[in-house]
């Protein structure tokens, strides 16, 4: 039976790094000031807070054991003003690092993107889609409480945990140190229980996503689980999927019942001895009951700052993770890139050569061997050949989303790798077999690649390519909402509708990847003409299969085994009576039998 792999089965945590959290520290570096100014607003309420429970103690020495009662609203008071000036400085503490905080977490969220969006094909080719979106979204989130909460508040507990400390010495030393025997036992249950908790939930939301993830896939998969009937097979492999979320929520549980009672009873055993050898204290006149209650309530506050930085140091942890894999991309560089002294590509004319190019996607397989040709402005170049012949390689080095082992590809005798990328592609079109429509209106669609266009001239692009009528018969017309991916529309619309994006951009080299492969026969008559007139003035690569798409090209290659082993207009290829020929023969034998 078939498993469910689990989506991110890399490392939960990782030691702590210090140069990539400094690198991380240094996103909220624009904010210095502001976060000075939280801290000092924390300091302030950790010592209002402080400060309530010693006017209380000095309230039941001075006036309730006493009976002079003449300073008592005092001290009530104190406490009161005490508890206004911590609720402000901590009301305001939490706006201000919420704030520098998100505005933190947005910006390096917003530089990891700018960052994919620059890196080649190549990175995309190692990774899945799912695989980069959890870096984006999942792991720049894993960082959020670190930046609104984590950093500064264990500053606060290590100011607290001092403070405390001091002032239980101060207080008794002799019932705070008695207090304090059991604090080995604490220790232990938040450095080391707390930990395993926090990875069996880990555990637990890692195999959510899991789940989540096969449930899409299988929801998005429905109708070939149905044509294939899979239902049972798919029943089974969600059936366990859903049992190890089960298991793992129950160990999760588990561990977490014993670390919250053993924390009440060893607390308990601590204020059980505190009051212990308070009372004989007492009894013996050293002791006053104020001050017993103080020891009590400090001590009690004495166990949460231990308790919060034990949980910030496993958040750090889990946090030194996710920032592994974030600076994995951040750190990833950019194989196609503008080099530094690269120069803006003026206006071309569309000419594209070819010098003896080598090139491969992996070094143990050359796909294309010394290829050299050289085509004029405005040619149509067809290119056929079996598939992994190179087809596509050569028209992704002209648009230069890969860069050549050896030799050069030049336009307008520009060699590409010398000038500005975004000049390069600015003035070509590319349209794929699988056509990419965007959620959004059918007007955004194709206005995707020249956002000045017009509505006018974005309507003109999709008369041209006869995508008109249909997007009128539509409930809105050009502003009918179409969903990603265009679930919406068939086939023959998404490429239609990506083909007036690509001609809206009137660009001089114009590549066209088996862009017309899923369009039926009739809707491919329609276009044809309008293809013969748009192709005019254009530099023009097509790869097709189909015979009416390339019989009119001005020149066809034949691509095989990494060279370009006929080169000829149609005529001319079926006269020499080789590949080509040969494969026209084949793709008229299919069309017969099909009949």
């Amino acid at each position: 039976m078939a498993k469910v792999r689990i989506i991110d089965d890399e490392a939960l945590e990782r030691p702590f790094n210090k140069d990539q959290f400094i690198r991380l520290i240094a996103y909220l570096k624009p904010y210095k000031w502001r976060m000075i100014f939280s801290l000092f607003l924390m300091i302030a309420a950790a010592v209002a807070s402080l400060m309530h429970p010693m006017l209380l103690s000095r309230a039941m020495d001075d006036c309730i054991e006493t009976g002079d009662m003449s300073r008592f609203p005092l001290y009530i008071g104190g406490m009161v003003l005490m508890s206004i000036i911590g609720a402000l400085c901590l009301h305001y503490r939490v706006i201000i690092m919420d704030k520098l905080g998100r505005r933190a977490i947005a910006q390096l969220r917003q530089d990891l993107f700018d960052h994919i969006q620059s890196l080649s094909f190549s990175f995309f080719d190692s990774r899945s889609a799912g695989k980069i979106m959890v870096r984006v979204i999942n792991d720049v989130n894993a960082l959020i409480n670190l930046f609104t909460d984590g950093i500064m508040q264990s500053i606060i507990d290590c100011f607290n945990i001092v403070i405390i400390f001091v002032l239980l010495m101060v207080t008794n030393w002799k019932v705070a140190l008695i207090g304090m025997a059991v604090l080995p036992f604490i220790l232990f249950l938040m450095l080391k229980l707390k930990r395993v908790i926090r990875h069996n939930w880990q555990m637990v939301r890692m195999k959510t996503s899991t789940m989540n993830g096969y449930l899409h896939e299988s929801l998005a998969g429905m109708r070939t689980t149905e044509s294939f009937v899979r239902e049972e097979e798919n029943y089974k492999i969600f059936y366990e999927t859903n049992d190890d979320i089960k298991t793992s929520w129950i160990k999760a549980i588990k561990v977490n019942s014993i670390f919250w009672p053993s924390l009440d009873f060893f607390s308990n055993v601590s204020t059980v001895l505190v009051y212990i050898s308070g009372v004989i204290l007492m009894t013996g006149g050293s002791l006053q009951v104020g001050s017993l209650m103080l020891v009590i309530w400090y001590l009690g506050r004495f166990w949460d700052p231990i308790n919060n930085l034990s949980q910030q140091y496993n958040n750090l942890l889990s946090a030194m993770a996710s920032l592994e894999r974030i600076y994995e991309i951040l750190d990833t560089p950019a194989d196609i890139k503008s080099k530094d002294n690269a120069y803006e590509l003026p206006p071309i004319e569309g000419s594209v050569q070819f010098e003896d190019v080598t090139f491969s996607y992996d070094p143990e397989k050359v796909i294309l061997k010394n290829v050299s040709f050289d085509i004029k402005p405005g040619q149509t170049i067809a290119l056929v050949g079996p598939t992994g012949a190179g087809k596509s390689t050569v028209v992704n080095l002209v648009s230069r989303f890969y860069d050549v082992d050896s030799g050069a590809v030049k336009i307008d005798g520009h060699d590409v790798r010398d000038v500005d990328l975004h000049s390069l592609r600015k003035q070509m079109s590319v349209m794929l077999q699988d056509s990419f429509i965007f959620s959004g209106t059918i007007m955004d669609n194709i206005r995707y690649g020249r956002l000045d266009a017009t509505d006018e001239e974005v309507i003109e692009a999709a008369k041209t390519v006869h995508a008109h009528d249909f997007i009128m018969a539509m409930e809105k017309g050009y502003e009918t909402e179409v969903n990603e991916r265009g679930s919406r529309l068939s086939v023959g619309q998404k490429q239609l509708i990506s083909f007036a994006r690509a001609l809206l951009n009137d660009p001089k080299i114009l590549i066209l990847d088996e862009a017309t492969s899923s369009i039926d026969t009739k809707t491919e008559q329609i276009i044809q003409s309008a293809l013969e007139r748009l192709l005019v003035g254009r530099t023009s690569f097509v790869i097709a299969h189909r015979l009416s798409t390339i019989r009119q090209a001005d020149c066809i290659f034949v691509i095989q085994d990494g060279k370009v082993l006929e080169s000829g207009n149609h005529e001319q290829l079926l006269a020499l009576n080789g590949a080509y020929a040969e494969l026209i023969r084949a793709q008229y034998r299919f069309l017969n039998e099909a009949v």
